[in-house]
């Protein structure tokens, strides 16, 4: 059976506050825990308008405390801003308070602009690409698995439990496909990015995969944006506010919020526009629970993975909820007794 996971950007939308993005992704994993989705991951972005957090680390302990089976992690943390010490410290905390419920996706992205990259890395050393490095140090700290020839040797994480994070890289390219390979992590390809060359990458990543103390075979994922309703026509619907909220994105100007549908139909767009949303809705998931499942099942074989994750980008959280049920219920979620999945013990 295909599982299927959540991602949610804790959106603004218009018409509402950051207190009620937050209430909203709250609402939303409690639904997923209810509904037998397999994982639910929160996202990392800085100094921006329209999303309302830039902590996944805190935001997964809220959401772990407010549900009971779902795993819960980052999508993800952005690694080169860190220390990988302090990573591994924050999520074996999560793992020690939610045992094998907790994953740990990281990413190489600024998740924001330079002004803040600028800031959150200040006083770092910006040399040569410290990213491979922090993922073989962050398996190491995980695992209390420090080299003796390292340069922190003998240093350990606490807190010390039998139980470790899934760690997952994250990205849109076969660099990170190639080093999630080498290092024996778990690889999640974001489609919803819009990139393509998902199967290309996710297929090297399979066929190079290297075991590790993280895992001992490949496991990989990709993140589709879905939209689903009664009718294709209201599926489109719900979809024009994503339409223009990744619209205004392209063209350089940044929405204070997710627009609403009436906001998204009143938009006068040119014919580049829609040849822009046309072109991006090539790599979204939008119709009845029917075309749902037929696209999902058929992006699940092409990707060559057991497991999808959907991003529900929809203004209306009635709307939204209701979207997440249906695919639930197209992709027969309800009806599996999942339990916590654990990856790697010490």
């Amino acid at each position: 059976m295909l599982k299927i996971g959540m991602l949610d950007q804790s959106t603004i939308t218009e018409g509402s506050g950051p207190r009620e993005a937050l209430q909203a992704t709250t609402a939303l994993a409690k639904e997923a825990d209810r509904l037998g989705f397999s994982r639910f991951w929160v996202s990392e972005h800085h100094s921006s308008k329209a999303l309302a957090h830039s902590s996944p680390e805190v935001l997964i302990a809220h959401l772990a405390a407010n549900t009971s089976r779902i795993r819960l992690g980052s999508g993800g943390i952005m690694l080169p801003h860190y220390s990988a010490y302090k990573v591994a410290e924050n999520f074996r905390l999560l793992e020690a308070l939610y045992p094998n419920r907790i994953d740990l996706g990281v990413g190489r992205a600024p998740g924001g602009r330079p002004l803040s990259t600028r800031a959150l890395q200040e006083g770092h050393y910006h040399g040569a690409d410290p990213y491979p490095q922090q993922i073989i140090d962050l398996i190491a700290y995980l695992n209390d698995a420090v080299p003796a020839d390292h340069r922190f040797a003998g240093l350990s994480v606490s807190p010390s439990v039998d139980s470790v994070p899934q760690l997952w890289l994250l990205g849109s390219s076969g660099g990170t496909a190639r080093l999630a390979a080498q290092t024996g992590a778990s690889y999640a390809f974001a489609q919803f990015f819009g990139t393509p060359g998902g199967r290309e990458a996710t297929e090297f990543y399979h066929d190079n995969f290297e075991p590790s103390l993280m895992a001992p075979k490949p496991k990989s994922l990709a993140a589709i944006t879905v939209v689903c309703a009664d009718t294709q026509e209201e599926a489109e619907r719900l979809a024009s506010s994503s339409d223009l909220f990744f619209l205004a994105m392209y063209k350089g100007m940044e929405l204070p919020y997710l627009p609403s549908v009436q906001t998204a139909m009143d938009y006068p767009y040119t014919p580049y526009d829609r040849e822009q949303i046309a072109a991006t809705r090539a790599y979204r998931v939008v119709g009845t629970q029917d075309v749902v499942k037929k696209r999902l099942l058929e992006l699940a074989e092409e990707y060559h993975t057991d497991e999808l994750m959907i991003v529900s980008s929809v203004h209306d959280l009635d709307a939204r909820i209701k979207s997440v049920r249906l695919v639930a219920e197209a992709m027969e979620l309800s009806g599996q007794t999942q339990q916590p999945e654990a990856q790697g013990s010490r």
